[in-house]
């Protein structure tokens, strides 16, 4: 089993933790992972997007000439897509591009993920984090001990209001609960916080 330290929030080492090598010791699957990532970023995407068929746009409620003796072409609206302001044809219309992956992909990927941050090095574990009140300062000073200056995640058990407040305000520092766990987080962040109790939930959840 993989064999990761546990520290304080002011970077002490206090001992060390077994984490479970079907979570956390899994083979990177590359195609897997960029499925999940794609997944998640399709599900955001709002889809507003519209155009006028020939039903939508105003006018051509007559025929604009006779059909014959004018030396025109036939037409019978003013609606046509051929004709400047008409309509269009098979443009974009208001939809969803969300899709689904089977629930055991879904989690076989953020297992993935995890796997990757332990074997980099960038997967810290924290005996406890909560503070007394959401200060900025708190996480700031958190990371400077640890010597971070890239993008990190923080992981906690359940919602911490405190924590999360005190990292919203940091560029690329976010925290997350294990019920928010996602691919592309893990990702996205260079460096990853998590606290013993997150770990128990996560094999709990995962394995």
């Amino acid at each position: 089993m993989p064999k990761v330290a546990v520290y304080d929030i002011a970077n002490k080492q206090i001992g060390d933790i077994e984490l479970n090598e079907s979570i956390f010791g899994v083979e990177m699957n590359g195609a897997l992972i960029h499925q999940a990532v794609v997944m998640q970023l399709a599900a955001q995407r709002l889809g507003t997007h519209a155009t006028k068929t020939r039903g939508l746009v105003n006018g051509g409620g007559r025929k604009p000439w006779k059909q014959k003796g004018t030396g025109h072409a036939r037409s019978g609206s003013r609606r046509s897509p051929v004709w400047v302001g008409g309509g269009t044809v098979f443009g974009p219309t208001p939809r969803s591009y969300a899709f689904s992956m089977p629930r055991k992909q879904r989690r076989l990927a953020i297992k993935c993920a995890l796997s990757d941050k332990v074997q980099s090095g960038d997967f810290v574990v924290l005996e406890s984090l909560d503070f007394a009140a959401p200060k900025t300062k708190n996480v700031v000073k958190m990371l400077s001990d640890f010597g971070v200056e890239t993008k990190a995640l923080i992981i906690t058990a359940e919602e911490a209001e405190n924590v999360e407040k005190s990292s919203r305000n940091i560029l690329g520092v976010k925290a997350i609960n294990t019920c928010g766990l996602n691919v592309y987080d893990i990702l996205n962040h260079n460096k990853l916080f998590i606290t013993k109790d997150a770990i128990s939930r996560i094999e709990e959840v995962l394995a």
